[in-house]
C-alpha cells in the first residue's frame, strides 16, 4: 500500500506527519510526505527514513518575512498550483492520501486525490477550524467578524463566506486546470464528511453537535517516541544546577525578539530560576554571559521537558501537548491563530498560566511565572500527564489502512 501525507505550514504541521509516517511503515505501507522544502523538515523526515517531496516555497522564509508582497488570495493560488504539481506527481499510483495544513493546501491535495480517484481524508491539529455550535471560528487576517455578532451559528456562516471569498477563485481555477468541476463551498470540500481531529481528548475534548453535516473522528495527537539524546553541552547545563525554565517560541518569528528575550530572561531570573532559551525561528539569544542561562537549537523536547521547572512557549498544539505529557507547568504567550485557544486550555486545566496578549513585560511575565511555578500547578500537571494518551499516530495509521 502506498500513502501520501500532504501538508503546508510550520514545524507544528510537519512533525505530526513524522509520527504517522513511521506508524504506517510499521504496518507495511510505503509513505511519502509532501511538505515545504525547509531543510529542517527534510532532515527530520530523513532521520526516520521517510522521503520529503518539496512543495512550494520555504515556510520559514514566508513566516519570518517582514513584508508579504502578495495578497492572501494570490498566495493561495500559488500554493494550490504547487500542490497540484508536486502532490499530483507524488500521488501517482498511491492508494490513500491524508491532507492537512492551510485551507488552500488541503483543497489542493484533496483535488489531486479526487482527480486520481484515490480516497482522502482531511485532518486538523486543533478543533477551531471545525464548525460547531460550541465554539467560534478563527478570523482571517484583515477579515474580522463584526463585534456585535456573538451567535456561533452566524459566525460559522460568516466564516464559510470568508473562506469562499479568499480561496474560492484560487481553488476553482486550479481545479478547472486539471479538469475538475468547481466546488460551491470551499470549507465543506476541505473538511469532508468525516474529518479527523488529531488532538488528545483530555487536552482538547471534542463535543459532537446533535446534528451536523460531518462526523469528527478524534484519533489522539500524533507523536513519535523520540529517542534522540540531548546534546552534551545541554545535558551538562541541566546537571549543573536546579531545573531551569525553558523559553522558546518554536516557528513563531516574534518580532522584537531581542526585547522578548531580555524580558523573559530577567523575569525568570527574578524567580530565582535558571533559564534555558530555545533559539527557534525567533532567533532568541542570550543577553549576557552569566552561567545561569543557556541557549539551545534543535533538541528533543520529549527528553528535555521532564527536566525543566516550566515551559514558556507560544501555544502551538505540538508544544502544548509535549509539555503536558511531560508534566511540565506551562506559561503560554499566544501569538496567533489557535494559540489563544491552547493558552485557555492550559489555564483551564490548571496546568499553567495564559499570558494576556503576545508581548510580555517584566511584570506580566513575572505574574504568569509565579502562577505556573506553584507546587499545586506542578501537581496538577503531573496528574494530567498521567491521563494524556500517546497512541494517536498508531490509531490513525490503522484508520488510513481502512480508507482503501
Amino acid at each position: 500500500m502506498r500513502v501520501v501525507l500532504s501538508t503546508y505550514g510550520s514545524r507544528g504541521d510537519v512533525e505530526p506527519l513524522v509520527g504517522l509516517a513511521v506508524r504506517l511503515r510499521e504496518l507495511g505501507a510505503e509513505v511519502r510526505v509532501c511538505a515545504p522544502p525547509d531543510e529542517e523538515f527534510g532532515q527530520r523526515l530523513a532521520g526516520v527514513g521517510v522521503e520529503l517531496v518539496p512543495v512550494g516555497r520555504s515556510a520559514r522564509e514566508l513566516t519570518t518575512a517582514t513584508r508579504q508582497p502578495k495578497s492572501l488570495p494570490e498566495r493561495a493560488a500559488e500554493l494550490i498550483a504547487s500542490q497540484l504539481d508536486a502532490v499530483g506527481e507524488a500521488a501517482e499510483g498511491c492508494d490513500a492520501l491524508v491532507a492537512t495544513g492551510m485551507v488552500p493546501a488541503v483543497a489542493g491535495a484533496r483535488s489531486v486525490a479526487e482527480k486520481r480517484g484515490v480516497p482522502s481524508v482531511s485532518v486538523t491539529f486543533q478543533q477551531l477550524t471545525l464548525p460547531s455550535p460550541h465554539h467560534a471560528p478563527l478570523a482571517y487576517p484583515g477579515r474580522p467578524f463584526p463585534p456585535e455578532v456573538t451567535d456561533n451559528h452566524v459566525l460559522w456562516d460568516l466564516d464559510a463566506r470568508s473562506i469562499n471569498a479568499l480561496f474560492g477563485e484560487a481553488v476553482n481555477s486550479n481545479r478547472a486546470a486539471i479538469g475538475l468541476p468547481p466546488v460551491a463551498d470551499v470549507r465543506d470540500y476541505v473538511i469532508g464528511d468525516r474529518p479527523w481531529l488529531a488532538t488528545d481528548p483530555v487536552l482538547d475534548p471534542w463535543r459532537q453537535a446533535e446534528s451536523g453535516a460531518f462526523e469528527v473522528v478524534q484519533t489522539g495527537a500524533w507523536t513519535l517516541p523520540d529517542e534522540r539524546p540531548l546534546p552534551d553541552d545541554l545535558s551538562a547545563f541541566l546537571e549543573a544546577g536546579a531545573p531551569p525554565v525553558y523559553v522558546g517560541f518554536g516557528s513563531m518569528p516574534m518580532h522584537g525578539s531581542a526585547d522578548v528575550a531580555r524580558v523573559a530572561i530577567e523575569a525568570v531570573r527574578a524567580q530565582g530560576r535558571r533559564v534555558l532559551v530555545r533559539r527557534g525561528w525567533a532567533d532568541l539569544a542570550l543577553i549576557d554571559d552569566q552561567d545561569d542561562c543557556f541557549a539551545v537549537g534543535e533538541a528533543n523536547h520529549q527528553a528535555l521537558f521532564p527536566r525543566v521547572a516550566a515551559v514558556v512557549h507560544h501555544g502551538g498544539a505540538g508544544t502544548t501537548t509535549t509539555a503536558a505529557r511531560a508534566g511540565a507547568p506551562q506559561v503560554v504567550l499566544p501569538q496567533a491563530t489557535d494559540q489563544p485557544y491552547w493558552a485557555g486550555r492550559v489555564a483551564g486545566l490548571g496546568i499553567g498560566a495564559a499570558h494576556e496578549g503576545p508581548t510580555p513585560t517584566f511584570a506580566s511575565l513575572s505574574a504568569a511565572l509565579t502562577t505556573a511555578l506553584t507546587p499545586g500547578v506542578r501537581e496538577r500537571a503531573a496528574a494530567v500527564a498521567a491521563a494524556v494518551s500517546d497512541d494517536g499516530a498508531a490509531v490513525a495509521a490503522k484508520l488510513v489502512l481502512g480508507l482503501v
